[in-house]
């Protein structure tokens, strides 16, 4: 498997292997925090839900609930 491509300046070379290392690293990190991001989103939309549906259990209607 080739390495991903650079550029140092004037010259388009193969990513050396410390480079390559970094490289695969930073996408780990990424992938991570993306999934910390999705996490947290789908938490917070079942936070929102509960709480409405908490709402409604106390008799509030939809538009009032949407007021709030």
């Amino acid at each position: 498997m080739t390495r991903p491509i650079v550029q140092d300046g004037f010259e388009v070379r193969e990513m050396n292997d410390a480079e390559y290392a970094q490289c695969l690293i930073d996408q780990q990190e990424n992938a991570d925090s993306q999934l910390a991001q999705e996490t947290a989103a789908a938490a917070q939309a079942a936070a929102k839900l509960s709480a409405q549906n908490k709402l409604a259990a106390l008799g509030l209607t939809a538009d009032e609930i949407a007021a709030l």
